[in-house]
């Protein structure tokens, strides 16, 4: 089976599909059918044969799918007017935003290639209800509305700008998924753990931290020692330094308050301690429990069964020597009183007279 590799945006995630009979090659553009719905994408790797081993899929959750059709010059110019649509979509969104006074910040717009779908990308500190906003966009623009709110490190993508080395932003250019990064790997790597130069623009630690560490840890031992921090120790973070106000044992990370007086939760492993002398190792090995084979205690003795005890009956006819009870059920009956010859009962009678 043969795949290929197209981006929807000049950044975006690495999207495969499969071929259909049309010759296409890299740098063309084609239309894809994505969980969005149609769009037009760019055709940024060769198709290549997909090997026995290998599973690709479209998107997550989504198996291989075909590619639609090859885009047209009347495909493209469409896609310039989409881009046309999405600006002003973008002011008019904003000033909607100004007049309901809703506390959030528009950051981008995107519409789908049928234009079935405009996306409306935004950041705020909370939840926000936009529902009126939703409203108002739908009758103006006649088609599927979604709002979609975004973290810092989305808002540094979509926005763009220039990190600290000069260039452009790693995560706006070429970077089709966000990398984890640590403080750990700066340490590695003896740089400076002041995180106003170990941090980018959104906040966060540099993604370029992650390209040279396996250069230098390579060769370096993994340690299977975990240094646990202790309750007010002064510690280093990726947002700061600060004191470790909580321990969490079964999840391995501890609750920080900063010199900023914000409260973060880190793992263990991205901590660093001002003082050495205020962690306490913990051996990993130590902590896996060595599974004991059980113990099967032997069988106990069958008990002999007890005696049936006697009736209530036969033991009440035993102890007032009393014969069967058959004599006890041959007595007369005792005759029934009538209702009507019970005799009434005396008024008590006055003393006081």
């Amino acid at each position: 089976m043969q795949i290929i590799g197209i981006r929807i945006k000049k950044a975006g995630k690495l999207l495969f599909f499969e071929p259909n009979e049309e010759e296409i090659v890299k740098g063309d553009w084609v239309l894809v059918e994505t969980s969005r719905g149609l769009e037009c994408g760019k055709v940024v790797m060769a198709s290549r044969e997909l090997s026995a081993d290998e599973n690709v899929e479209s998107e997550p959750g989504i198996p291989l799918r075909k590619i639609y059709r090859k885009a047209t010059a009347d495909d493209l110019q469409q896609l310039e007017r989409n881009h046309k649509e999405e600006k002003y979509a973008f002011d008019l969104c904003r000033q909607k935003i100004i007049e309901h006074g809703l506390p959030m910040k528009l950051i981008n717009v995107e519409c789908t290639f049928d234009i079935n779908k405009i996306i409306f990308f935004f950041t705020a500190d909370g939840r926000v209800d936009f529902r009126d906003l939703v409203r108002d966009l739908a009758s103006i623009f006649r088609t599927r509305i979604e709002l979609r709110q975004v973290g810092v490190r989305d808002e540094a993508k979509l926005l763009g700008g220039l990190g600290g080395c000069g260039r452009p932003l790693c995560c706006a250019t070429f970077l089709g998924d966000f990398i984890p990064v640590s403080i750990r790997m700066a340490k590695e790597q003896n740089l400076s753990l002041n995180p106003t130069k170990i941090s980018g623009v959104c906040g966060r630690l540099m993604c370029c931290l992650k390209y040279e560490n396996d250069l230098y840890c390579e060769g370096c031992p993994r340690q299977s020692i975990t240094l646990k921090p202790k309750v007010g120790s002064r510690v280093v973070v990726a947002d700061g330094e600060g004191k470790v106000v909580a321990v969490s044992f079964s999840r391995r990370n501890a609750t920080i308050l900063l010199d900023t007086n914000k409260t973060v939760v880190a793992g263990w492993e991205d901590i660093l301690p001002v003082n050495a002398e205020d962690f306490e190792a913990i051996d990993d090995s130590a902590q896996v429990e060595e599974v004991k084979p059980v113990e099967v205690p032997p069988p106990k003795p069958e008990r002999k069964p007890r005696p049936e005890r006697p009736r209530k009956a036969e033991t009440y006819n035993r102890r007032y020597n009393r014969k069967e009870t058959s004599e006890r059920n041959n007595r007369p009956e005792r005759q029934k009183r009538q209702r009507g010859d019970k005799t009434r009962r005396q008024p008590r009678r006055d003393y006081r007279k």
